[in-house]
């Protein structure tokens, strides 16, 4: 059963603009292990834009938005064996919305192409 679906969709361009104008940005809405997923990859704003994308779809489909008890960096999105993306909660996040028993089965990615000349 659905009890909850959030979509999310943010331009890659704005993302790379605040990870390159804000410092701490970066470490305030991602996981250590995200980035370095996203660092390592070639085109690392898409993936960041994809995984902040997945995190606001999350709250949206919890009905919760973006509490003062709620973290982003403890919202992580990883990539199973087969590349699969996978919602982990961590942290004081977790702890907090274990009283919803929220059941994630299933989390899509997904960003436009960027265009060289924007990053």
């Amino acid at each position: 059963m659905i009890q909850g679906l959030g979509i999310d969709i943010i331009e890659v361009e704005r993302i790379a603009t605040r990870i390159a104008a804000e410092s701490g940005f970066r470490e305030l809405v991602f996981s250590e292990s995200e980035i370095l997923y996203c660092e390592a990859k070639t085109n690392k704003y898409e993936h960041y834009a994809a995984r902040f994308a997945a995190k606001e779809a999350f709250l949206k489909a919890l009905g919760s938005g973006w509490t003062n008890n709620i973290y982003f960096n403890e919202i992580e999105i990883t990539n199973n064996k087969s590349g699969k993306p996978e919602l982990t909660l961590k942290g004081k996040t977790k702890e907090l919305l274990e009283s919803l028993s929220p059941t994630i089965n299933s989390v899509s990615l997904s960003h436009l192409k960027v265009l060289p000349l924007l990053l």
